[in-house]
């Protein structure tokens, strides 16, 4: 099976996996670099040495809480001929440029400059009968800046006796969203804010922890446990069809469960607004306000469709709403912006979690179809289950 999204293959060591990564990757990470470096000059006016310099900064903590994950990271730089650094401030992204505006005034804030510190996603699960296949889904709109959509990759990282996993990512980082080999997926979404003192890890770092627990407990745990920098929303969905949300800030968290086996989490705070923000809170994204309404009510009609092929197309056409367009669901370059703030969904994806069957579209899910990348996610180490045989027409 092919894809038109550039899928690639690592295992071994974690430093043997990194090369592997950075050979395959390393046309897309320079475009990358590329493309940071130009808007975190005309946006904070730093140069790339300068962002370099402040990603250096986390490189103990990170050391300290995943030293595997920066041997990995370390590998990525040889085989793709770029400093460590460079990676680094890949991965920093959106702790960095949050950084820049919250050493300011709240006042003298650009509200642009917060939304740029956060992916602005819809992310979904479906358990028990909201689907009407009886399958688990999970899900979601990947959105973020519309020039890094040429840079997204798919990567299968075999890393026994961790779980095996598939993750779409920018090209250079070490986490994002994905699935492992234990049937645990995660879908996440940027809050906005940064409130406390302390320096926390970076969500690469995080999420790339959590996917790489074999139990939910334990992934939960990293979630709820380990310091963040920056807020984020994590979106667990276990192939034994629980699901949970998390709204996690420097300083706490706060969760939600399904409501009839659908759960659908945007960019603002949907369980409660953190006490530091009450009575001053406004959402990073205020689409969000109206994308989690209409992905509801469009995946709610996925409840009675008839076998898995209708099922995706539902959620693919929930996936496609233009109410508000162009910050839908389906998220598309809003012309008025300057090239460097303009937002697309990069990719939308779907994994079953009752087969193992992952799904992505290259770009916007109206006018991309779903492609079905080349592995099964509970094929390889770590995985405890029977993938189930479907008719090959479940697969198109």
């Amino acid at each position: 099976m092919s894809t038109t999204i550039r899928t690639i293959e690592i295992s071994g060591a974690p430093f043997e996996r990194g090369v592997q990564y950075g050979e395959a990757a390393a046309d897309l990470i320079s475009s990358a670099i590329e493309y940071y470096e130009a808007a975190f000059g005309q946006q904070a006016g730093l140069t790339w040495a300068e962002v370099r310099d402040q990603a250096a900064s986390w490189l103990p903590a990170c050391r300290d809480a995943a030293p595997d994950i920066v041997r990995e990271l370390e590998g990525v730089a040889a085989g793709s001929g770029r400093d460590l650094l460079d990676l680094m401030a890949l991965n920093l992204r959106g702790e960095i440029i949050y950084d820049q505006g919250s050493n300011r005034p709240r006042q003298q804030v650009d509200p642009e400059e917060e939304r740029d510190s956060s992916d602005g996603c819809t992310s979904f699960s479906l358990t028990g009968t909201a689907a009407g296949d009886g399958h688990t889904y999970a899900g979601q709109n990947w959105d973020w800046r519309a020039g890094t959509q040429h840079t997204v990759v798919v990567v299968r990282i075999v890393q026994d006796p961790l779980p095996t996993l598939i993750m779409q990512l920018e090209a250079g980082q070490i986490g994002r969203h994905g699935v492992n080999s234990a049937g645990i997926a995660l879908n996440a979404n940027g809050l906005g804010g940064r409130f406390g003192a302390s320096v926390g890890l970076p969500q690469t770092f995080i999420r790339r922890m959590t996917l790489n627990q074999s139990e939910l407990p334990d992934a939960i745990n990293t979630l709820v446990r380990t310091n963040a920098h920056i807020s984020s929303n994590a979106l667990l969905t276990d192939r034994s069809g629980f699901s949970i949300d998390l709204e996690i800030t420097p300083d706490g968290i706060d969760w939600l469960y399904p409501d009839d086996g659908q759960l659908v989490h945007g960019n603002h705070y949907q369980a409660s607004v953190p006490p530091q923000l009450a009575g001053h809170y406004r959402p990073v994204s205020a689409d969000s306000l109206f994308r989690v309404p209409q992905a509801r009510s469009g995946l709610a009609r996925v409840r009675n469709t008839d076998g898995r092929d209708e099922t995706l197309a539902g959620i693919r056409a929930a996936m496609s709403d233009h109410l508000g367009y162009p910050e839908s669901v389906c998220t598309h370059p809003d012309e008025r912006r300057p090239a460097v703030r303009q937002w697309s969904t990069l990719l939308s994806s779907c994994v079953d979690l009752t087969t193992g069957d992952y799904f992505v579209t290259n770009g916007t899910p109206c006018d991309h179809p779903y492609e079905i990348l080349p592995w099964n996610a509970f094929d390889g180490p770590g995985s405890r289950f029977t993938t189930p045989t479907l008719p090959m027409e479940a697969h198109r």
